[in-house]
């Protein structure tokens, strides 16, 4: 409570910068769908996960996607419940949808790290949306033999809903259409990672969109971007704040809410929920 108080006063300063913008950046990362209930870890995780965690010793769904499981039938049986609830399961809190309403007038943008593809479904335009780092709903050939995405949901649902002691039917293991060899989750992990058509055209309507807005009052408002992958949104954020002085940066992070020393007097740095920030700038 007593740091809920003494962030108000930035709270309010943001919906002013909010009020003020030709134009609103958003920077996403995961701490915002954490912040909407998309917890990897605790009951969340015990919750769905429990009969994985006392059989390997997995604590957390994260760290279970990188475990060496005994065969793919087991190893899909993982990934289509993960995928499943973090991907086809609505978000327990509202978040993204109070988001939406805050830029209802707005000219916006956004760029997101996240893969659970919450801005859509929580009614953003998809034309406005850059996934850089893939999306759980896409699969693609693990080699991979060409540049496609495919669709997933139909067989995860089919997976999640068929799975006996932790083992997917045999016959449900994803092949790629084109060669044949195994497929694997549309996410950047290494250098297989599928660039794909959709991918392209969001860089582009990116790029475009920095281009035309440049010079106007921009918001650039990053929400629980931490520093796994600064290079994407917040290293790019700090540079153009710097570089138009009719620019804000504003960031609301548990615990890593900062900017640059010669951004300061641009930017409003909120550590605190971003659920509840965003709660108080609405009201």
């Amino acid at each position: 409570m007593d740091n809920e108080k003494k962030i108000i006063p930035s709270t309010q300063r943001l919906r002013q910068a909010l009020d003020q913008a030709d134009t609103v950046i958003i920077g996403a990362g995961a701490g915002l769908s954490a912040s909407a209930g998309f917890s990897y870890s605790g009951e969340r995780f015990r919750k769905y996960f429990g009969d994985f965690a006392e059989k390997y010793g997995i604590r957390d769904m994260y760290s279970g996607g990188f475990y060496p499981f005994e065969s793919p039938e087991e190893y899909w049986a993982y990934w289509s419940r993960y995928i499943f609830i973090n991907r086809y399961m609505d978000a327990p809190k509202p978040v993204y949808e109070n988001l939406r309403k805050l830029l209802a007038d707005k000219d916006y943008f956004v760029l997101t790290t996240n893969v659970d593809h919450c801005f859509q479904k929580a009614g953003f335009d998809k034309e406005r949306l850059f996934y850089t780092q893939g999306d759980y709903g896409l699969f693609q050939c693990k080699e991979p033999c060409c540049a496609r995405t495919y669709d997933n949901e139909a067989v995860i649902r089919q997976m999640a809903a068929t799975q006996k002691d932790m083992k997917i039917p045999s016959s449900l293991l994803p092949r790629c259409p084109v060669c044949e060899k195994p497929m694997t989750m549309n996410l950047r992990a290494d250098s297989t990672f599928v660039e794909d058509e959709g991918w392209h055209r969001a860089a582009v309507r990116y790029k475009h969109f920095l281009q035309e807005h440049q010079r106007e009052n921009i918001l650039f408002l990053e929400l629980g971007v931490g520093m796994n992958t600064p290079g994407i949104i917040k290293y790019p954020f700090w540079r153009m704040t710097a570089e138009n002085l009719k620019a804000v940066y504003a960031c609301i992070n548990y615990g890593e809410a900062v900017c640059p020393k010669e951004i300061e007097e641009q930017s409003i740095c909120i550590d605190g929920d971003i659920d509840w920030v965003l709660q108080q700038i609405r009201n």
